[in-house]
């Protein structure tokens, strides 16, 4: 069954690993009537967890999509993974909704992964709200969870749902909202009850709550709750929509999935107060490829982005589309403005985790899938004809993890590069690619949990064996002075000859401008149609350095001089003069080995703030400062490459695995000494090896 634009509402659910993601949404599934009896994550059943790494490891890896009908409006929830290794996962369900909501364990509170979600979300001014969980625990308090998120974000959430007891004297929740209460239902979904009168003076004083934040909601209704102390039911209603809508109020929530808690009053809320789709927008690139936001709306012709790619055994390849415009049909044709080309569109799907549910039509606002279009990808932009523009591509982190891989067996290294292409295609935040500098296939991720069961999955299911190593940093040369040099290339075999003779000047330019050539030639010593043959031969030079034959960068080329013979002249001969000449010129411009470095930004518990500093200097690391906020440390430094090659686990190990932590190119700079010549012995060993190959 299809559902219209005002019918439709889309929850992602996120959080830190263990916080409860799974098991919540699994229980809505069940409080919806979507499937007879919720399962446990250790029994590998769930309807979310469905791929055997998921049920082998007993954490979520990818995203997974179900829906409930709630008084005719369908709410899809996603659920999403709780480890930072899958986060491009999560970025893409937060692109599919209007609201995240956040799992926050009452027992931890606010946890590292919790932090990086809510600036990710405060980057997009994304609605959200809070799920504190796990209240049937002894350690677990309501109370404190909301203080802690209330320290670390400066903000005050407003309780829409509270506990009735903690821990062992856990009963049930209560709907500030609709003011019913709830008794914990165990297997079977909660059930209504009266609100105990010890509980009645907490839940006025949320509701007044609820009220205030309802009157940030619109202006008319700030004035009304001014002049009457109060809004009716009505104009709360209205109010709170509006409010959250425009992220100005953080509803917060209460239960114990596990006992069947807290489930029906959170979708009650979300049916009548969360965003519907008509108040979001997405983002399309103009001609400049700037961002542009576009509202969501039905009455537009059809536009759409892929928001994820998957494959499945049994119904081949699957594309995620979030219908941004318009209307989708099953059986249409459509146009891919990202290919430029017509793109035909078969069966269409929703599903309820692991189970494809076949539709006729998506509205806007709504996502589903499109199966088996071999040509569809990640961040395509469907459109109803051609001419539309390109929806801006999802905001995926860099890779923070490298490892070089290949096949122990020859014949399988182009199968291999398959799979790890397709890989690829599902986790955009995964990366493979062939570095020609260093003859390696290196493959990149979001840390190593990510990139072993990616390597795990192409050994069981392909009976691929693979080798690993850590992968070789792509140094780079430059000059510290001025130098010059002349060179001429002269042969002489019957017939025409070569010959060709360059004056060059080098200098060093600033860090990052890489290369300018200058043709300062006059009076014709070197006729126009040869300067070509001069750059082509200055670039083939700084291919390959003189120290340890690197590429060589932040060099300005000045031809000055030269000379030329009428017949025996040629660009070949030019090109070879020149490059012997920038080589020349190089070893006399006292020539210098630069190392990449890194912008780093890790995210630790205050506790381990020392050593993670400490290991930081270790690694020749420049500290350039850090905050800290309720307990959780951001840490920014500038730190080289080379150094944080196995960086993820050794964090992992300073940290108990709790540290994360974003990397990112920044610049280049020298290096010497010891350091510069353990590089220069290992490039020739390696070329040497090159060399017996």
């Amino acid at each position: 069954m299809s559902h219209a634009t005002d019918q439709i509402k889309n929850v992602a659910i996120a959080g830190h690993g263990q916080t409860g993601k799974t098991t919540l949404f699994e229980h809505l599934l069940l409080a919806g009537g979507v499937i007879p009896r919720a399962e446990t994550v250790e029994s590998g059943k769930t309807a979310s967890d469905a791929s055997p790494e998921e049920v082998e490891r007993k954490i979520s890896i990818y995203a997974a999509m179900g829906h409930v009908d709630r008084n005719g409006t369908k709410i899809n929830f996603f659920d999403t993974p709780g480890s930072s290794d899958f986060t491009g996962n999560v970025i893409s369900s937060f692109r599919a909704s209007e609201l995240a909501l956040l799992a926050v364990d009452g027992r931890s509170g606010v946890q590292i992964e919790t932090v990086k979600l809510w600036r990710n979300l405060d980057g997009q001014d994304k609605p959200r709200g809070v799920f504190i969980s796990k209240l049937d625990n002894d350690q677990a308090d309501f109370a404190r969870a909301l203080a802690d998120i209330k320290e670390k974000f400066k903000i005050e959430p407003a309780p829409v749902v509270l506990p009735m007891g903690t821990g062992g004297g856990f009963k049930g929740v209560i709907d500030v909202l609709h003011e019913k209460a709830y008794l914990a239902g165990g297997d079977a979904v909660e059930k209504e009850c009266p609100i105990p009168d010890e509980f009645k003076d907490a839940v006025a004083a949320a509701r007044e709550k609820l009220i205030e934040a309802a009157a940030e909601g619109d202006d008319a209704l700030m004035e009304r709750y001014i002049e009457q102390g109060s809004l009716s039911p009505e104009e709360m209603k209205t109010g709170l929509v509006k409010a959250l809508a425009g992220n100005k109020y953080v509803p917060a929530f209460a239960g114990a999935a596990l006992k069947n808690s807290g489930i029906i009053p959170l979708i009650d809320f979300i049916a009548d107060a969360g965003p519907n789709p008509r108040s979001a927008k997405d983002a399309v690139l103009d001609g400049e490829g700037k961002e542009q936001d576009i509202p969501i709306d039905p009455d537009k012709p059809f536009s759409g982005l892929v928001i994820k790619t998957t494959y499945d055994q049994f119904s081949g390849k699957l594309s995620w589309i979030k219908v941004v415009t318009g209307k989708l049909a099953a059986d249409s044709e459509a146009y891919n403005v990202s290919e430029n080309k017509k793109e035909r569109v078969g069966k269409l799907y929703s599903c309820q985790g692991k189970k494809l549910e076949e539709v006729r039509e998506l509205f806007a606002g709504d996502v589903g899938i499109i199966t088996k279009s071999a040509t569809l990808k990640t961040n395509d932009t469907l459109a109803a004809a051609d001419g539309g523009r390109s929806f801006a591509p999802l905001r995926l982190p860099e890779p923070v993890h490298s490892i070089a891989v290949n096949a122990v067996a020859k014949k399988d290294d182009d199968k291999l590069g398959e799979f790890l292409v397709r890989a690829a295609e599902e986790d955009k935040t995964f990366r493979y690619n062939f570095n020609g500098e260093t003859k390696e296939t290196v493959i990149s991720g979001m840390g190593e949990l990510q990139i072993n069961i990616i390597l795990d999955k192409i050994k069981t299911n392909q009976k691929i064996e693979v080798e690993t190593h850590v992968p070789k940093v792509a140094y780079r040369e430059t000059i510290t002075k001025k130098s010059g040099a002349e060179y001429t290339h002269k042969k002489q075999t019957g017939g025409h000859g070569q010959y060709g003779k360059v004056v060059l000047e080098i200098a060093p330019l600033p860090r990052g401008e890489n290369y300018q050539f200058i043709n300062a030639i006059f009076g014709g010593a070197i006729p126009k149609n040869y300067i070509p043959g001069v750059e082509k031969g200055i670039v083939e030079g700084m291919a390959h350095g003189t120290m340890a034959q690197y590429p060589v960068v932040d060099v300005e080329v000045k031809i000055v001089d030269g000379k030329y013979h009428p017949v025996d002249s040629s660009e070949l001969s030019f090109k070879l003069a020149a490059r012997n000449a920038f080589r020349d010129a190089m070893r006399q411009a006292s020539p210098t080995l630069l190392e990449p470095i890194m912008n780093l930004t890790v995210f630790v518990e205050e506790k381990y703030l020392g050593d993670v500093m400490s290991d930081l200097s270790g690694k020749r690391g420049k500290i350039l400062g850090q905050d800290s906020a309720g307990g959780i440390a951001e840490i920014r430094a500038e730190v080289p490459q080379s150094e944080l090659l196995r960086y993820s686990i050794d964090l992992r190990s300073i940290t108990s695995g709790t540290g994360s932590f974003s990397v990112a190119f920044d610049h280049y700079a020298p290096i010497s000494g010891r350091i510069a010549d353990d590089v220069i012995k290992a490039r020739e060993s390696f070329k040497l090896q090159e060399a017996d190959e």
